[in-house]
């Protein structure tokens, strides 16, 4: 049922932001003259990497200024769709990780293995509660694990995609009530 919502998600998601996508295609390809595509090797469920897509937002670890506004309000993310539709990412679920980040965090013992056995998403709670400590993504992640249901999928979009609207920090300020979230 899980990879139905995945492929259904992503189909329409692919509709709705066609426009902002060519539009940021043409920005990236015109103005900004680099490559639009940023590709990294992400490790996925049962620790088998891949290829995640997003759309180029930093050229020599410095934000472009169409990256600025792309990274604010997560449209950087929008290729992970086909990422979705090949089967190697869901549309919600823990972060997609690269090896060096889960050996940074020391998220390579049997604690943390529970995190290796569902499909990352594109978003999920931790990225929804963001900036925040180690320990409280993985809450997150080991919550969403143990408890997974298309409900609670079908939330976390919707909140997630009003960030996209509104932006991240206006949306996590209305979801914790405090002002000085950024």
């Amino acid at each position: 049922m899980k990879r139905l919502f995945d492929i259904m998600f992503s189909c329409i998601a692919v509709g709705i932001f066609m426009l902002p996508s060519l539009i940021t295609i043409l920005f990236l390809t015109c103005k900004e003259k680099h490559s639009i595509l940023f590709k990294q090797e992400r490790i996925g469920k049962n620790k088998k990497p891949f290829m995640i897509l997003k759309f180029r937002t930093m050229t020599d670890g410095v934000p472009t200024p169409t990256g600025k506004f792309l990274r604010k309000t997560g449209l950087d993310e929008v290729p992970q769709f086909i990422n979705v539709l090949r089967g190697e990412l869901s549309i919600v679920g823990p972060r997609a990780l690269t090896q060096f980040d889960i050996d940074r965090l020391g998220w390579n013992d049997n604690h943390h293995a529970i995190r290796w056995e569902c499909k990352p998403g594109i978003t999920g709670p931790a990225q929804l509660y963001g900036g925040q400590h180690r320990k409280t993504s993985w809450f997150w992640d080991k919550r969403y694990i143990k408890t997974t249901n298309l409900i609670t999928d079908f939330v976390i979009v919707a909140l997630s995609f009003m960030m996209n609207i509104f932006g991240k920090t206006k949306v996590r300020r209305i979801i914790f009530q405090q002002k000085n979230l950024r």
